[in-house]
């Protein structure tokens, strides 16, 4: 292993924020909003750059807008970031910031990302995600539909390299730096256990481009530049942040659920089938609202023939434990399910009840008639 420190000549720190701020999103009507409000700004679709359409696509592509640049001070310097923020139609807001890192030493451009990520990262308390997300807040809020009351967030930090002062396959590659202080962020020596499980999630297509994963940072060196494996990264935290934010509505509401339950059958008899079919009907609402937009999130990318992308889009949702969130809101909604169907049957029995008494009541009433007046 030669002495000699790898430099970066071209590379980037990435730093990803993720919000959740409407049920839905209207892209043709924040795509209408940007035009109006924007002169110099232009507003785009997310398409994959690499990927034939066939392989792999946006089920619907989002929104792609430029921010104007932001002054981040990294150490004793002032740096200009490049911010951008990215709607998607199930109602998540990705917002951005691009920090220049060309021209470094491999530990220099690891203290860059580390020192970004101590500046903007999730433990920072920085004020700058929330003047960036009241800007797109204030710019598409007619387009939003049904903003919560509150607002998930996930971050994810992306260590971005197209060029070294030398030409290294992957295998070489992985000689000449240490990963380890990058993905982890951590200056002292890890064991060789923690060391493995932060490199595992490796992959690789070209001989020349090396993609590494963990749970909130990841590597990525590519020649070419492409952009993909950031957008299937990018997609992976958006359907983590959904699914999040489905699974805590659902237990916020089956406590609810189960003090309706308890009130409507308290109630009145004759009101009581009422009720019943009224908190079903409402039920049946919010099992159809979330699972139309499980099905928006699900089918955010469309995966087919790109198995290089697809390994990395699953290894990613693996990750984030995606599957893990998604069966906690699908447990959730099968209880609500059940409860729904309870209560169907209990408001159609008791319509059959006050339907037999009814009829009970008019022939008792024409008994009486004929008696009275025979």
């Amino acid at each position: 292993m030669s002495s000699r420190e790898i430099q970066v000549v071209s590379g980037a720190v990435i730093a990803y924020r993720l919000f959740d701020i409407a049920d839905t999103i209207d892209l043709t009507k924040a795509e209408e909003l940007w035009t109006q409000q924007q002169i110099s700004s232009a507003v785009t679709r997310g398409r994959l750059v690499s990927a034939p359409p066939k392989a792999l696509a946006f089920g619907v592509a989002p929104l792609d807008i430029s921010l104007e640049t932001v002054a981040v001070r990294l150490g004793d310097a002032e740096v200009r970031a490049e911010a951008s923020a990215r709607l998607y139609v199930f109602g998540v807001a990705r917002l951005a910031l691009r920090f220049s890192a060309d021209n470094l030493s491999w530990g220099d451009f690891t203290r860059r990302l580390n020192a970004v990520d101590q500046v903007v990262g999730p433990a920072s308390g920085s004020d700058i995600w929330k003047g960036l997300l009241d800007q797109v807040l204030a710019t598409f809020r007619a387009a939003l539909v049904k903003p919560p009351p509150t607002m998930l967030e996930e971050d994810y930090l992306i260590g971005v390299v197209r060029a070294f002062d030398v030409a290294l396959d992957a295998e070489t590659l992985q000689q000449r730096i240490d990963l380890v202080p990058l993905l982890s962020g951590e200056d002292r020596p890890l064991s060789e256990g923690a060391r493995r499980e932060l490199l595992r999630q490796r992959f690789s297509y070209y001989t020349d481009d090396l993609v590494v994963l963990t749970w909130d940072r990841a590597f990525i060196h590519e020649p070419r530049g492409d952009s993909d494996v950031m957008d299937v990264l990018d997609v992976a935290n958006a359907r983590l942040l959904e699914m999040r934010y489905y699974d805590q509505l659902l237990r916020t509401e089956l406590p609810r659920m189960y003090d309706l339950v308890e009130a409507t059958q308290r109630a009145r008899p004759l009101l009581g089938s009422r009720r019943f079919a009224n908190l079903a009907r409402r039920l049946y609402m919010l099992v159809a609202e979330v699972t139309e937009v499980r099905e928006k999130v699900d089918n955010a990318l469309q995966v087919t023939e790109d198995v290089y992308l697809a390994r990395i889009y699953a290894s990613a949702l693996d990750l984030f434990r995606v599957a893990a969130v998604s069966a906690s809101v699908e447990r959730k909604l099968a209880m609500i399910r059940d409860t729904y169907a309870a209560l169907y049957e209990e408001a159609s029995a008791g319509r059959a009840a006050l339907m037999e008494t009814a009829i009970v009541v008019l022939i008792v009433v024409e008994i009486v008639l004929v008696f009275v007046h025979p």
